[in-house]
């Protein structure tokens, strides 16, 4: 089996979330026959129900940070993993303010949903961690939630890096050299740096230094999105010489010997799996 990302959502930060302007979804991974669900942010439910995808195949959940736009839809993806709480299933990592709380930030999960899971585990930058036997190293990220992380993911076909939430430094972009695709996450356009985030000037930078052979941008904010997207991706292509384009929900990516985007296939009305009870 491969390695294919659906694009639950591609939007981020208040604005996009709030107005769902973009779903907040975060990612879901299939990968040696193995689900993965990172950073569920609110529309990850409903994208999920749209693609007709069973929760209860979920078999592992990352959350890189305590941001609500990256971990809302936790506790119900939690519940699916563990058949309804009913079978004591599956694995959840996050950062310290997701699992425990610090700071003023969290906990993400009430300690009831973090009882049903296998497993349930911290991380912080350096650590490497053993996702369903792929690997999965824990880089360091300067953003306001100060225990937020990056990840690299190795495919099989190549490292694929998410790299979350972070201001732009030389030292943030090193981790990711060797990176087949970057995802970025983009939050504003370009002459619009925020802090704790980066803006199309910074992917510019970041892309130069890592080299990858696919950068994609994602956590559009409302700027972005108004500006336009994928011409802010030309913009870094144009600059860069590497292939950039911006997420769009539901897009997928399979990685294999070739990279292969593509949209998952939706359905209309509602829908109960069999797994159901």
């Amino acid at each position: 089996m491969g390695f294919r990302v659906t694009f639950l959502g591609t939007g981020g930060g208040r604005h996009t979330t709030m107005y769902q302007t973009r779903s907040t979804g975060g990612l879901l991974i299939e990968h040696g026959g193995h689900m993965l669900q990172v950073d569920p942010g609110p529309g990850s439910l409903s994208q999920m129900q749209r693609i007709r995808y069973d929760v209860t195949e979920t078999e592992s959940l990352i959350i890189s940070h305590c941001h609500p736009d990256h971990y809302s839809d936790a506790e119900s993806v939690i519940e699916g993993m563990t058949k309804g709480g009913w079978v004591r299933r599956g694995s959840v990592y996050g950062s310290k303010t997701v699992i425990e709380g610090a700071g003023g930030l969290g906990p993400a999960i009430s300690p009831y949903h973090l009882s049903k899971p296998e497993r349930t585990a911290t991380f912080e930058p350096g650590d490497v961690l053993d996702v369903d036997g792929m690997r999965v190293e824990i880089c360091r990220a300067i953003h306001s939630d100060p225990t937020n992380v990056g990840f690299r993911m190795d495919t099989g076909h190549g490292i694929f890096s998410y790299v979350s939430d972070t201001e732009y430094t030389d030292e943030i972009a090193d981790q990711y050299v060797g990176s087949r695709v970057l995802l970025l996450p983009v939050t504003t356009p370009l002459g619009n740096r925020i802090n704790y985030h980066l803006c199309t000037d910074d992917a510019i930078t970041f892309v130069e230094r890592v080299k990858p052979e696919l950068a994609i941008f994602v956590h559009l904010g409302v700027v972005m999105i108004r500006r336009g997207p994928d011409s802010e991706a030309r913009i870094v292509e144009e600059k860069t010489g590497v292939r950039t384009i911006a997420a769009r929900d539901l897009m997928t990516l399979d990685v294999g010997d070739e990279l292969v985007i593509g949209d998952a296939e939706t359905y209309e009305g509602g829908w109960i799996p069999d797994s159901s009870p």
